[in-house]
């Protein structure tokens, strides 16, 4: 770990990073770039530097697993971010011989300011250059929001930090971040050429922290940073770096980019210290880890490879599973009872690309293609072929059962059997089979093709093999895998299903249900219990209640409200009724009928009256509605059925839409206080019963002022 230095012949030193597996800008490598660079500038046999990374890859920029310790000591921050002057301007950027940046793989954060520093950029065709520092609530501390915007301009340099967008090193090329493409192979050569080049004075010596030629007039720069910090408010109305972000870039623009070092190094330690870059860093390992398993990717294994696969039932599910196989070119069976069915399948499925192709994510030339992977089958013969199956019918179990003993008979012995229910459990679809071994639940999320999240269900019995395989899959569809044990509900529908109930009972109890959505939302989450539940669908919720409540009877709100506008035909979005009304468009309003529901409801939950439900707060509100969840979050460490804590972080963030910058359920609750949320609980169980009554899980770490979670630090990624 650190640099290695080589001088050639024509004059030219060869600085190489070496930090596998991205080159990570870690304390030894920044030492060792200091001290090599320091030499070659003094010696007289040295004309120019080419700066360049090892393995195939430039630099993946700050090694992120440092940012525990900056986390703890701001004195590691102020170290750190000196380093955008001291190193990156001074010593580099300033230097009396000139350096050249050979990019290949990639140039990200850190690697890209690095890059940026240099008096030119050579790249291969395929390098990706960006800055994703806002993904972790900071922003780029070693010169990237002085040096971006002087070489690609204003508004491009926005849209790439504030998105963490990425560009390649041809768009890079055409926006003037990279000075010139490298033929494949060629990628050294060519950076030492052009850096004998400028030292002889047969190219320009740039020195982008000085350059303006590319930033946008005084006036019309001010234009673009009003826009942007609208545009934040209105996108993100909860945080502040990206606001912190923009005042770095302001004051450079206003008073030069040696005035914006100086406020980027003050706005940087400020936003690494802050509650929401914690919760952010937290995300980052945690999701990195939700695919290390005990027992499963600790023993050395080896991955399946899964060429093809049949899926039985297209209905939303099914066809939403579909569209996400074909989407990432894996050639599919989709069984159906009849030529009707198929046909009615076969139309979701090509809705499903129409709206790709209309949302810019499928090429229109690509539509046919990409259709023409699926095959409609009536019978189980070509199943012989296949690696995985994937049982996506109604929730019957009798239809279940005889589907996969079926599929024992006809598949091949290695081939996956998978079911996507989370009602049913895996040993009861199993149940007329005679190896639940390779039985496996994967329970993706409507519409299966946009959500991330990929939730593997294990029995007992589910071998290690294909638990591991699940995973590998999984990637490989870009979902984010998160292990679980068997359970009605599994773990993601489970605390689902408790925020549906506790927003109910406070409906019940008198609240206004566009209230608690208004309170939801400007939470953070991506919509309200009551939106969410048109969209879910009002007869599912129905169904999985009188399942939920006949397996959870201790801890289950029973409303009647739901089944009631069931009953009159109000089914959610897809019948233009529920909760809220929608137009043609899918567009909400407030629907008044719904009083009338919500009175009788009320009624019957014999809750009435109640003098608390006039005084509660919209703080009491978003913690009657989620700490329930929380709570339910606890029975299932308790239980078991998560691994870890953070594993329910990562599934409430990219399976329920929890707001990210909060870390996560888990991460949330311990940032309040275990001891809080279990008081609260234990109160609203003494005045409105069981429901609320806190699980020992929960009770013991805050009896015991422990943290219901910790922080996975043990991931070695990189940014």
């Amino acid at each position: 770990m650190g640099t290695e230095m080589r001088v050639g012949a024509d004059g030219v030193a060869v600085i190489t990073l070496k930090n596998p597996p991205v080159n990570a800008l870690s304390k030894p490598v920044l030492r060792d770039l200091r001290a090599n660079f320091e030499e070659a500038t003094r010696r007289d046999d040295v004309k120019a530097l080419v700066l360049i990374g090892a393995g195939g890859k430039f630099c993946g920029g700050a090694d992120i697993s440092e940012f525990k310790e900056h986390h703890k000591h701001e004195g590691a921050v102020v170290h750190r971010e000196r380093i955008s002057v001291d190193l990156m301007t001074h010593l580099i950027e300033d230097a009396k011989k000139p350096s050249v940046a050979a990019i290949e793989g990639l140039a990200l954060g850190g690697g890209l300011e690095l890059a940026m520093c240099c008096s030119a950029r050579v790249a291969a065709p395929t390098a990706l250059l960006g800055l994703p520092e806002q993904q972790l609530g900071i922003i780029p501390g070693y010169g990237g929001t002085q040096r971006l915007p002087r070489l690609i301009g204003l508004l491009k340099a926005i849209q790439m930090i504030l998105l963490s967008k990425p560009v390649t090193s041809v768009e890079g090329k055409d926006l003037g971040l990279v000075d010139a493409i490298a033929m494949q192979g060629d990628l050294l050569d060519a950076a030492r050429a052009w850096a004998l080049d400028i030292a002889r004075g047969q190219r320009p010596w740039l020195s982008s922290l000085h350059r303006t030629d590319k930033l946008e007039p005084l006036r019309e720069a001010r234009t673009i940073l009003k826009a942007a910090r609208n545009q934040v408010r209105k996108a993100s109305p909860n945080v502040r770096y990206p606001h912190i972000c923009l005042d770095a870039i302001e004051a450079g623009v206003v008073a030069g980019g040696c005035a914006g070092l100086l406020k980027e190094e003050k706005a940087a330690m400020e936003v690494m210290t802050s509650d929401t870059s914690k919760a952010l860093v937290h995300v980052f390992f945690a999701q990195r880890a939700t695919s290390k398993v005990p027992g499963v990717t600790d023993i050395s294994l080896k991955p399946k490879a899964i060429k093809k696969v049949a899926v039985v039932g297209g209905g939303f599910i099914g066809s939403g599973i579909v569209t996400m196989l074909i989407l990432r070119n894996i050639p599919v069976l989709l069984k159906e009872v009849d030529s009707n069915a198929l046909v009615m399948s076969f139309d979701k499925i090509k809705a499903n690309l129409h709206d790709h192709v209309k949302k810019e994510k499928l090429p229109k030339e690509k539509f046919d293609k990409t259709f023409s992977l699926v095959k409609g089958v009536l019978d189980y013969n070509d199943f012989k072929t296949v690696d995985l199956v994937i049982e996506a019918v109604i929730e019957d179990v009798a239809h279940k059962q005889q589907i996969f003993q079926d599929l024992e008979i006809v598949c091949a012995p290695t081939c996956i059997l998978a079911t996507s229910t989370s009602t049913i459990g895996l040993k009861v679809v199993g149940a007329t089979t005679d190896f639940l071994g390779r039985i496996v639940g994967l329970h993706f999320f409507g519409p299966a093709d946009e959500m991330p999240l990929l939730e593997i269900v294990r029995a007992d019995e589910t071998s290690p093999q294909v638990v591991f395989d699940s995973i590998h899959f999984g990637k490989i569809l870009k979902k984010v895998p998160v292990v679980v044990s068997n359970c009605t509900g599994s773990a993601v529908n489970r605390i689902l299903f408790m925020f549906f109930q506790a927003a109910l009972f406070l409906v019940d109890l008198g609240l206004d249900p566009y209230q608690i959505d208004g309170v939801v939302d400007v939470f953070g989450m991506p919509k309200g219990p009551f939106r969410l539940l048109d969209f879910v669908g009002l007869k599912l919720g129905v169904q999985i209640g009188l399942k939920y409540s006949k397996d959870y009877p201790d801890h289950t709100y029973v409303s009647n409200l739901i089944l009631s506008l069931v009953e009159d035909g109000h089914l959610g979005t897809s019948s233009g009724q529920g909760f809220y009304l929608y137009d043609h468009k899918g567009k909400a309003q407030h629907y008044k009928e719904v009083k009338t529901y919500m009175a009788n409801s009320r009624q019957f939950s014999n809750l009435l009256p109640q003098k608390e439900a006039t005084i509660i707060t919209d703080k009491d509100i978003l913690e009657m509605v989620l700490f329930p969840v929380v709570n339910e979050a606890c029975r299932l460490l308790h239980e078991k059925i998560t691994i870890k804590a953070s594993d329910v972080d990562i599934a409430s963030i990219v399976g329920l839409g929890f707001p990210p910058y909060r870390g996560g359920l888990i991460f949330w609750a311990d940032s309040i206080g275990a001891n809080y949320v279990y008081s609260k609980l234990s109160q609203w169980a003494v005045t409105f019963g069981t429901f609320f009554k806190p699980s020992s899980f929960l009770e013991e770490r805050a009896n015991e002022g422990t943290p219901l979670g910790t922080i996975v630090q043990d991931s070695k990624s990189r940014l």
